[in-house]
């Protein structure tokens, strides 16, 4: 679910500008997942543009605040979220701590990086949702801490349908700044994409783990 329309449009419009997000329907991205895919999301080229950077900080501050109340802590997901997470959490005036994908091989092991106690509220900064398991991965790490997690704020989603079923299953309430839908919207208004492009991007984004291009 996005938090408003005006800053999901905004939003979009800034990760194309940037080319965090690349469309190329005709040339498929090969995912690490091994799918093919015609759209690619980096979206920590954001932190290499101060206007934008600024942007999406002060929108998760004021939409995270207003959706699940002031956290105790916030939490960014490695490697991508970290350094937005940090941003946000200064400009709350919160802690910070960060989730890796696994615990530390050597030393103390942590999974969670920075302090954090027994029974604080966290909320999650994530910079991209695709199937949401390695997001839900550091809400596990996070309660197994004895965090109460009370929801993730991500950058963009793909919207697929087996991350919402993730989502739900872990019951965690999860906000984006945009989602897959208004970016398509936006790519054909502002001639990103052709009107037969959308079409393929909308077929990939129901199938995405079978979708092939037609040659």
């Amino acid at each position: 679910m996005i938090f408003n329309k005006d800053t999901a449009e905004k939003t979009a419009e800034f990760l194309l500008q940037i080319n965090a997000i690349k469309l190329n329907p005709r040339n498929p991205f090969t995912w690490a997942s091994g799918w093919k895919s015609p759209i690619y999301c980096d979206n920590r080229l954001i932190l290499s543009f101060p206007a934008v950077r600024n942007y999406v900080r002060d929108e998760f501050s004021k939409n995270i605040e207003k959706q699940f109340g002031k956290p105790d802590v916030i939490a960014g997901v490695a490697t991508g979220a970290i350094g937005i997470g940090m941003l946000v959490a200064e400009s709350l005036g919160l802690p910070f701590v960060y989730v890796r994908p696994e615990p530390k091989k050597h030393g103390r092991q942590n999974q969670v990086e920075g302090f954090l106690q027994k029974g604080q509220n966290v909320v999650v900064v994530e910079d991209l949702i695709s199937t949401g398991s390695s997001s839900l991965l550091a809400v596990e790490a996070l309660r197994e801490a004895g965090a109460n997690v009370k929801g993730m704020a991500a950058i963009f989603t793909y919207g697929f349908e087996i991350a919402e079923e993730n989502f739900k299953k872990a019951h965690i309430d999860l906000y984006t700044l945009s989602n897959y839908q208004n970016l398509l919207n936006l790519a054909v208004a502002k001639r990103y994409i052709t009107e037969e492009e959308e079409q393929t991007l909308r077929e990939w984004n129901m199938s995405p783990s079978t979708w092939t291009i037609e040659v």
